[in-house]
């Protein structure tokens, strides 16, 4: 609104606005200061949770190398990185245990934790696939993962267990939800004395998208199923916000939260794809509630902001600008 627009509103007539005017020139002139606002600053509440960055935020293999990466996440003040398992780069079926070990080696020269492993991997061959051969190398793979996240030297593998359907592969014929959950609860069963020999996490993640494990008591129940402490959840905040809010699933998850995963999301939109998620704080999630309720759980493990969208020009700033935003959330900036 105009300046000009609120003298002329009908609403404050010319007689109200002179008197105003003469109101406050008798104020200034008794020395008295107008009543503002408490001008101390609210002390933010801090957490002890850790700062962790996924790889996929980096313009990684094209622009940047890996060490380039982990050095980047430390210089921009991130206690981990997560990295991501594919079937190209330096984290691939190409690399086996020496290799894995010295990517572990380099990052302990930075100064910089593995905070887990996860994989696009688990779409293309998904572990409740209809068709037999995409499900024996998904298992195949989930193996082969279990054993670069010990080799990595990080007890955090995150696992999708299955999928109804996924909208974004147009040849994925989509599995009825029953067979959908017998052929996911088998595939972890098998994958599971692996994982547990090594020490490893499956932690099974939250997608929404895959029309698999919906809901929270779903969630629980797939999870405690096994009775290990070895299959727990990877909860990622952004994948229920179309149509759920985090904060209600952190509570009734509870313990079972191993790790995580920060995604913005805004429901202002009308975009369901990749590009609706958000960098950090350019959302609608309600960052304080969520970061309440992991701490009412007793979580103080890693929060690692997942995008997808590296930046084209100056890619570092998106870093820089997270670990800031990470550093506000978590109470360590005021």
């Amino acid at each position: 609104m105009h300046p000009r627009d609120s003298v002329n509103s009908p609403s404050i007539g010319r007689r109200e606005m002179m008197t105003y005017a003469a109101f406050g020139s008798a104020l200034l002139a008794s020395g008295a200061k107008p009543a503002v606002a408490d001008e101390k600053p609210v002390k933010a509440k801090r957490y002890q949770m850790k700062k962790s960055i996924n790889l996929w935020a980096f313009p990684y293999p094209g622009k940047m190398s890996l060490q380039q990466c982990l050095q980047l996440a430390k210089d921009a003040g991130f206690d981990g990185i997560e990295l991501n398992y594919d079937l190209e780069s330096d984290l691939s079926p190409k690399s086996g245990t020496k290799e894995f070990q010295a990517i572990r080696a380099m990052a302990d020269r930075i100064g910089i934790q593995i905070s887990g492993l996860c994989s696009f991997l688990f779409w293309p061959y998904p572990l409740t696939s209809n068709d037999p051969a995409e499900r024996a190398r998904g298992m195949e793979l989930a193996g082969m993962m279990t054993q670069a996240a010990h080799d990595l030297g990080t007890e955090n593998l995150l696992v999708v267990p299955g999928a109804v359907h996924m909208p974004w592969r147009e040849d994925h014929d989509p599995t009825p939800n029953d067979v959908c959950d017998r052929r996911a609860r088998e595939a972890v069963a098998k994958l599971l004395p692996k994982a547990e020999k090594l020490k490893v996490h499956m932690n099974i993640e939250n997608i929404f998208f895959n029309g698999y494990l919906l809901a929270p008591q779903e969630m629980n129940d797939f999870v405690d199923s096994f009775s290990s402490q070895f299959v727990k959840v990877h909860f990622d905040t952004g994948n229920i916000m179309e149509y759920q809010f985090p904060e209600h699933w952190i509570p009734q998850l509870g313990k079972r939260i191993k790790n995580v995963h920060l995604k913005e999301f805004t429901k202002k939109g009308t975009d369901h794809s990749l590009q609706a998620f958000r960098p950090l704080l350019d959302g609608t999630t309600n960052w304080p509630a969520v970061l309440d309720a992991f701490d009412q759980t007793g979580y103080d493990g890693y929060l690692t902001f997942e995008y997808f969208h590296p930046y084209e020009h100056f890619p570092e700033a998106l870093i820089y600008q997270t670990a800031d935003s990470l550093d506000r959330m978590l109470g360590l900036k005021a």
